[in-house]
C-alpha cells in the first residue's frame, strides 16, 4: 500500500521484474485523494501477458475487505486509475464482495468445437 494517490499514479514499474515478483500479478493502492473516492488501485499483471489491467474486478475482491477493515465501513467507491481507468462501487457483506459499475463491451465470441 502506497500513501498516497499521487504515488500510485506515478508508478511506471518495470514489467520483468514484476512478472518475476509474483505469478499472479501486483497491485498497488492508496487512500484516493478526490472526495467520494475512498481508495484508488492500479493491476500488473505481465506473467500474463497483461501489463496493467484497466479495471479489475477480481483485484478488488481483495482490496474491498482490506478497505472495508480499513475505513470501517462496507460500502466503498473505488477507482482504478490505470490509463483507461474506471469506477467502481464496493460493498462488503460477510464474506461475499459485490461490485459494480460502467462496463464497456470489449469482445464478443463463440468458442466451438468443445
Amino acid at each position: 500500500m502506497f500513501e498516497t494517490e499521487s504515488q500510485v499514479a506515478a508508478l511506471v514499474p518495470h514489467m520483468e521484474t514484476l512478472a518475476k515478483l509474483h505469478p499472479h500479478g501486483v497491485i498497488a493502492t492508496a487512500p484516493a485523494d478526490a472526495d467520494g473516492i475512498d481508495f484508488v488501485s492500479r493491476f500488473f499483471a505481465p506473467s500474463f501477458g497483461v501489463p496493467e489491467d484497466p479495471v479489475t474486478g477480481s483485484a478488488h475482491c481483495t482490496l474491498t475487505p482490506y478497505w472495508a477493515a480499513r475505513l470501517g465501513r462496507p460500502n466503498l467507491e473505488a477507482r482504478q486509475i490505470s490509463p483507461r481507468g474506471g469506477a467502481l462501487r464496493c460493498q462488503l457483506s460477510g464474506e461475499r464482495v459485490t461490485i459494480s459499475g460502467h462496463a464497456v463491451l470489449y469482445l464478443e465470441g463463440t468458442l466451438t468445437g468443445l
